[in-house]
């Protein structure tokens, strides 16, 4: 059994556009310099031991069938070397390890924290960012969701280490549910770290981008050591039905995936 929120309804999609100034050139992954390297590594742990607020960014994409995998694995590839772009704390984009619920067939993601929301603002619209994604992301993609929220009192670095397993969480409520029924599934949420000692950290918040988040508002995402401790999460079959328990009445669907953050030197399918 699995850390798994279901519940009944009926779900929709629609579909994704959006009109990108033409650029010339497309960015290729490459290896980030030292000096940025170490400046990403000195700030995560400088942070490890101390609370911040960080903003959450996360892409799902459903890679068109029979797509050729060298395609793939451009955009993969082309998706990671934004961090060349030095406007995020962390990015990886990588294939979905598991999808455990979710009524959208998504195959990849991408997840990147900020400092602000202005420097989301700044990544969305760099060109840099626009050209891969209209190089590299929609020929290849039928199918994109986008999720933002602001994480409080997030503990622990901001860079989740090189093999971490993330267990990523969006819920789309019931019509009509007040801020109290809101809070208390936030609560929940944030409490599930002391409940499960596998997790690391535990990031979760309200979505402030709706236009691509097909309805979907509250998102978390629990950072784990490794695909072991994710295993191992899932083995809690009565903590973790009890803890879906206490939020399943209010919730109109659910999406539920995993996956396994890479090395900054490789990206692939």
């Amino acid at each position: 059994m699995n850390l798994t929120l279901r519940a009944p309804g009926t779900f929709f999609t629609h579909s994704f556009s959006r009109t990108f100034s033409p650029s010339k050139h497309i960015l290729r992954y490459s290896k980030p310099s030292p000096s940025r390297l170490t400046r990403k590594i000195t700030m995560s742990s400088a942070a490890s031991s101390a609370t911040q607020t960080v903003i959450e960014h996360i892409v799902l994409f459903k890679v068109k069938d029979d797509t050729d995998p060298a395609k793939v694995s451009a955009m993969v590839n082309n998706l990671n070397g934004l961090t060349s772009l030095n406007l995020t704390l962390h990015l990886t984009a990588s294939p979905i390890l598991r999808t455990r619920s979710s009524p959208f067939a998504f195959t990849h993601l991408l997840h990147s924290r900020y400092n602000s929301k202005d420097d989301l603002s700044a990544y969305t619209v760099h060109p840099g960012h626009m050209s891969v994604v209209k190089e590299s992301v929609l020929p290849v993609c039928d199918d994109i969701m986008a999720v933002d929220w602001v994480a409080d009192d997030l503990q622990g670095p901001a860079v989740p280490p090189p093999g971490s397993a993330i267990r990523l969480t969006f819920l789309k409520l019931k019509e009509g549910l007040g801020e109290e029924s809101k809070s208390e599934i936030l609560g929940v949420i944030k409490g599930i770290k002391e409940s499960f000692g596998e997790i690391n950290q535990i990031s979760v918040g309200e979505n402030f981008s709706p236009a691509r988040a097909k309805g979907y508002s509250i998102a978390s995402l629990a950072v784990l050591p490794g695909v072991k401790e994710l295993e191992g999460l899932d083995s809690k079959q009565e903590l973790a039905k009890a803890e879906k328990d206490k939020v399943r009445e209010h919730l109109e669907s659910v999406i539920v995936l995993d996956y396994v953050v890479g090395s900054p030197q490789s990206a692939s399918l």
